[in-house]
């Protein structure tokens, strides 16, 4: 285990958002599919464009081509979505998830606001999309909580149609679990369709698939790929990369509730886990703990674990927790988790994350289920500038300007002037011939 400290520790915290990183793997598989070498971006562009040309068709070739399934009917049905089913606990977990999500985002103000004062009324007035797509990854398993934790705060924003675009598993079904969140949170339309050409669907419209005015929701490189070429022509709340987690430890920590939240994220495929402690003894015991609990995970997820851990786990000794916490601000990590003696003390001096997990009790784990806030957050450092899915990502903001006469006489004058040190003669005199209108 390399422990990195001072200028070394600053140096592999410091991010550049760059283009999405292409494994060998993929790129092999490219090759393998369309019989020659093509980048991902140009699969995408080539998904993309006959989507817009053959819509429907389209939709049922590329997913027979690269789901290995051909899906007839594009949508899910009334019945297909009244008939799914799960066991009676998971049933409740989902009811759970799904109130507490609500429940946190209701507390988030949803209302304009229009101030009245002798110069008129200023203000602002916030509606909800009207269409908006949800892009739910299938993948190896369902992700049930990704379908939650942003149709949700949709929902809670006032959006009136909100769609489900999701991979078909094998024989053309959508996972059960999958319908019976659908249906628990009251939305009918689903289409079976995945990876980029769900997106192009999703941002230009078929016959099946209605043109959505803002696409949510983390996906593969393609599906993220894609989002980036279709925003302009829709609007996308993020380019979600790969999952990481900032564990800030102390002496007090337990060695075995740090490896095991290290270990949470990095069985995710590409995940970076990050470990900054102030002991240099927890360092070794949690290392210790890792090769152990690593041990015990079931295959894949092992596998998985032990990649993120051996290429892509840091490991940094600060010399107190000042600069543990300079660094987790540098670094901007989508998960924060403070496992400190006094967590609460530290979290004035969070500056850039996505989430904030505090105490033991608080593993960012829970979060990504039951805890309230949605588990879709900023990656790559993006939480510089970003912030995770909440309701505003579904809103817009209409300014309200409304001035009186005597606010624009009062105030005219000056935008006149501005206008002409601009160069904007038109905008002056649009200004000035109501002070004329005015005087007369």
């Amino acid at each position: 285990m390399q422990v990195l400290q001072g200028p070394d520790a600053r140096a592999a915290l410091t991010r550049t958002f760059n283009d999405i990183p292409v494994p060998d793997s993929v790129l092999a598989r490219i090759a393998s599919t369309f019989g020659e070498a093509l980048t991902p971006t140009q699969v995408v562009e080539r998904i993309i464009a006959d989507v817009r040309a053959r819509g429907d068709d389209a939709l049922r070739d590329w997913t027979e081509r690269l789901d290995g399934v051909r899906p007839e009917h594009l949508e899910v049905s009334a019945e297909e979505l009244a008939d799914a089913t799960v066991d009676a606990d998971l049933h409740a977990a989902i009811r759970l998830a799904i109130a507490r999500v609500r429940a946190f985002y209701m507390q988030q103000p949803a209302h304009g606001f229009l101030n009245h004062d002798e110069g008129g009324a200023l203000g602002q007035l916030i509606r909800p999309l009207g269409r908006v797509g949800v892009y739910v990854p299938g993948g190896l398993a369902p992700l049930i909580s990704t379908l939650i934790h942003t149709a949700v705060p949709a929902q809670v924003a006032g959006v009136p149609e909100i769609v489900i675009a999701t991979p078909p598993a094998a024989g053309g079904q959508i996972h059960p679990a999958i319908l019976v969140a659908a249906r628990e949170l009251g939305l009918t339309r689903i289409v079976r369709v995945g990876g980029a050409q769900a997106i192009a669907a999703l941002a230009y419209g078929t016959a099946t698939l209605p043109a959505v005015d803002k696409i949510a929701g983390p996906g593969n490189l393609f599906v993220v790929i894609a989002k980036r070429l279709v925003y302009g022509q829709t609007g996308i709340e993020s380019l979600p990369g790969p999952t990481e987690t900032l564990v800030v430890a102390d002496d007090s920590a337990d060695a075995r509730y740090v490896a095991a939240d290290l270990l949470a994220q990095a069985e995710h495929n590409g995940a970076e886990p990050v470990l900054v402690s102030t002991s240099r003894d927890l360092l070794i015991r949690v290392q210790a703990e890792l090769g152990g609990q690593l041990e015990n995970l079931p295959e894949p997820n092992r596998t998985w674990a032990r990649d993120s851990v051996q290429a892509r786990m840091k490991v940094i000794l600060a010399a107190d927790l000042h600069e543990a916490l300079d660094l987790a601000n540098l670094y901007a990590p989508e998960h924060l988790c403070l496992l400190t003696r006094d967590p609460w003390s530290l979290l004035g001096r969070v500056q850039r994350a996505g989430g904030v997990f505090i105490g033991e009790a608080s593993m960012e784990a829970l979060g990504d289920y039951v805890a309230g806030p949605s588990h879709v957050m900023p990656t790559g450092g993006t939480a510089r500038f970003m912030s995770p899915v909440n309701v505003r990502d579904f809103q817009n903001i209409i300014s309200v300007i409304g001035v009186n006469e005597a606010t624009l006489h009062r105030i005219g004058p000056a935008a006149a002037l501005l206008a002409r040190a601009e160069g904007l003669e038109a905008h002056a005199r649009a200004i000035e011939s109501r002070l004329v209108a005015e005087e007369v």
